[in-house]
């Protein structure tokens, strides 16, 4: 088992250089963290989901810093989530519940961006981008969608541990969609090669390619980060945005009302006369 893990460390070493650009320096620091990890972790299936229990490499640095623990644990969470994410397993991390790294708001990127690379996009294009920021999926999500997973109005998709949910769609993507089959005639999955799914590294690079021509940095779970972000900016219920994105517990999503609110703090600050009395005194 551990020679197997040894090798989704490598793949995903190899996924941080190739695909995601990272540093030779970052990345150097995710393969001691990992190798230390495995050496240490026990690595087991247990009822059909992948459990790496890192109990005993929290004990061997128990004497550090926090600051190097919080490190070494974030370079493992990324870890487990290139294997949930680009990967499909089902994974549970045990042994790192007993120091929290405080958790960063998303960063969605603005309505007005979107619409830039979208007036700019072709059709696959624009349907990609608008299945990601329309439907809130996620790009492993969106590899797997097979044609018989979509219906007129709705698509059904299978999430994160097989668990599926109905989602909506909008009239404008219905006619986006209608169109790419007509044209692409895709013959088993929405995007194909050959009749093989495109996977997610593919997709990837087609929507940070894109956004990159206007350029602009983003990625596919940055549009997921915006449609939650958007909707409740626009006055969507916490419970709905919640099951649109597939989320277990409501308490995932409350990160982005955290962002919602700090939006709304931002852009009152910019617009309320007071405020801008605060800031000509201060500068006085």
């Amino acid at each position: 088992m551990k020679a197997k893990l040894q090798k989704y460390i490598d793949d995903f070493l190899d996924y941080l250089a190739n695909i995601r650009g990272y540093s030779e320096h970052t990345i150097s620091s995710y393969e001691t963290a990992l190798m230390q990890m495995h050496k240490k972790c026990e690595f087991y299936e247990e009822d059909g989901k992948w459990i790496l229990d890192i109990m005993s490499l929290r004990l061997e640095l128990a004497h550090k810093s926090k600051k190097t623990i919080a490190l070494k644990l974030s370079a493992i969470r990324s870890f487990v989530l290139y294997l949930q994410d680009q990967r499909g397993f089902s994974v549970k991390l045990l042994g790192d519940a007993s120091i929290k790294i405080a958790q960063t708001l998303p960063k969605p990127i603005e309505e007005q961006y979107i619409e830039e690379v979208l007036a700019k996009a072709n059709l696959e294009q624009k349907l990609l981008v608008s299945l990601l920021y329309g439907l809130g999926l996620r790009i492993s999500e969106l590899s797997t969608l097979r044609l018989d997973n979509i219906s007129d109005e709705w698509i059904e998709v299978t999430g994160k541990g097989n668990k599926t949910r109905q989602l909506p769609l909008l009239p404008s993507i219905q006619k986006m969609l209608l169109r790419y089959l007509e044209l692409r005639t895709p013959r088993n999955y929405l995007f194909e090669k050959s009749g093989s799914a495109l996977n997610i590294a593919q997709l990837r690079y087609k929507v940070t390619k894109l956004f990159k021509a206007q350029g602009i940095k983003a990625t596919p779970h940055q549009l997921r980060h915006s449609f939650a972000t958007h909707l409740l900016n626009n006055g969507a219920r916490i419970s709905d945005v919640s099951e649109l994105l597939g989320h277990s517990s409501m308490a995932t999503t409350q990160i982005y009302t955290k962002l919602a609110s700090s939006k709304k703090m931002e852009e009152y600050t910019k617009a309320h006369p007071l405020m801008k009395d605060s800031k000509i005194n201060s500068e006085n």
